[in-house]
């Protein structure tokens, strides 16, 4: 196998110096677009990643690592791992970055959600996504290009 990972990023709440976050890391891999996502699942599953969810037609991987029979370590880490050019996560942790009245209206957000879905990771990502997409867009009409990697 000869995958070779094209970047990585921290992103999510604690990429966003002052934001309220859960204490879990998450980390952006890119890899190339044809990468071998099943050889990829299983180096990761082998180093003791915790495969979260698959998309065999995005080509995305969540996986997780922290995770015990008694709850959580004392670190938890999230791997995204996609192919090259999905930066929907880039845009959003760099518009947060950039606009921290925006960042305050996601951390309002993010606790009035934990009531109702403390215990439903799923449903509280998706009661997100609304505003998440809505302020990537803006961040990719700001930042376009930002990302490309420097060969192209």
């Amino acid at each position: 196998m000869t995958t070779i990972f094209v970047r990585i990023n921290h992103i999510g709440s604690t990429s966003v110096e002052g934001l309220i976050a859960k204490p879990t890391i998450d980390i952006l891999l890119e890899l190339p677009k044809d990468y071998a996502v099943n050889d990829i699942a299983q180096l990761l599953q082998n180093d003791e990643w915790i495969l979260m969810q698959k998309d065999d037609k995005q080509r995305t991987l969540d996986l997780g690592k922290g995770y015990t029979p008694n709850g959580f370590a004392e670190k938890v880490y999230h791997l995204h791992v996609k192919p090259l050019g999905d930066w929907n996560e880039l845009y959003f942790r760099d518009y947060l970055r950039q606009y921290p009245n925006v960042a305050r209206q996601y951390e309002a957000l993010k606790l009035g959600l934990k009531e109702y879905f403390e215990h439903n990771r799923d449903a509280y990502t998706y009661a997100k996504s609304d505003f998440v997409m809505e302020q990537s867009q803006k961040a990719k009409l700001e930042f376009a290009g930002r990302y490309l990697p420097p060969e192209h």
